[in-house]
């Protein structure tokens, strides 16, 4: 089923209430009774694929409407690329949101009241100001997909080691030197993004990901491979790229899912070409991996 379509509104629209005057109601009479300010940012909202959307992307705003937190039955909200510094703790009113986009924004904390945001699967929190994550994220249990790529994080609470539906975390772009802990609880993961961070080791304990198919690593300072990566069956994508790496761990060869030496950033494989390696790997890479396998592989 398709969406309703509306024309885009400005900010002044939302606020002064010249948006949807056509002379119809909203058509909604079964939604709980809004203030008159509420109702007119309601008339944006759309039906898409079933869920009640509303985006108020690149608007401009640098705060948030306060009457937005009146609309309950909001499930999918986007307000990417505006100006916002900060949310308020009203946002916790929104309890019935799956998807909240909040990407490209300057937002330096997100507020405690996500906790309450209980059947959220998908939070995009992206290219903003973030230098740390509640605690109480934790409490969003149901997330299935959560980016803050490109932030200045440095780590994550323990309490996110409760999302054990999570099954993409994309934290590349940010200042982590080590893959948090609460990361190996996450066992639903098949996509872990890690790329340009600070990181100069992977722990043993990354075998605990045993769902994984993606792990991307590319742009740190890792200067080794843990034997343990080598029993993670299921990696279909393996970018160590632009790292320290001189060597890889004798095992490798157990990783028989990545198929083929992948150049492309998108292609699966192993990427590892673009590191200091020495010989003799370097020049038995020439022959891409299946000669790599067949020389580490114990005769």
């Amino acid at each position: 089923m398709g969406a309703r379509q509306s024309r885009s509104f400005s900010s002044k629209e939302l606020n002064d209430g010249s948006a949807g005057q056509s002379g119809k109601g909203s058509g909604r009479d079964d939604q709980p009774s809004l203030s008159s300010a509420a109702e007119r940012i309601r008339r944006n909202t759309t039906v898409h694929f079933g869920y009640s959307t509303l985006s108020l992307a690149m608007r401009a705003l640098d705060q948030t409407p306060s009457e937005l937190w009146e609309l309950r039955e909001l499930q999918k909200l986007n307000l990417s690329m505006n100006c916002l510094c900060s949310l308020p703790p009203a946002l916790g009113a929104l309890d019935n949101l799956v998807i909240l986009n909040l990407w490209g924004n300057n937002l330096s904390s997100l507020p405690a009241e996500i906790s309450l945001l209980k059947k959220l699967r998908v939070l995009f929190a992206c290219r903003n100001r973030l230098s740390e994550v509640p605690e109480e994220l934790g409490s969003c249990t149901c997330l299935e997909v959560l980016s803050l790529a490109n932030n200045q994080i440095t780590g994550l609470p323990g309490s996110l080691a409760a999302m054990r539906n999570l099954t993409k975390l994309n934290l590349s772009h940010n200042r982590i030197t080590h893959i948090p802990a609460c990361v190996y609880s996450m066992k639903g993961l098949v996509f872990l993004h890690l790329a340009c961070n600070r990181l100069e080791t992977i722990a043993d304990q990354i075998q605990d990901l045993v769902n994984l198919k993606i792990l991307i690593v590319e742009g740190n300072s890792i200067h080794s491979l843990p034997k343990t990566l080598c029993f993670m069956e299921s990696l279909e994508l393996l970018n160590v790229d632009f790292n320290d790496l001189q060597n890889v761990p004798m095992e490798m060869y157990l990783l028989s899912r990545l198929g083929r030496l992948a150049c492309h950033p998108m292609d699966k494989g192993l990427h590892i070409i673009h590191n200091p390696l020495l010989k003799p790997i370097q020049e038995v890479l020439q022959g891409g991996l299946s000669a790599l396998y067949n020389y580490l592989k114990p005769t």
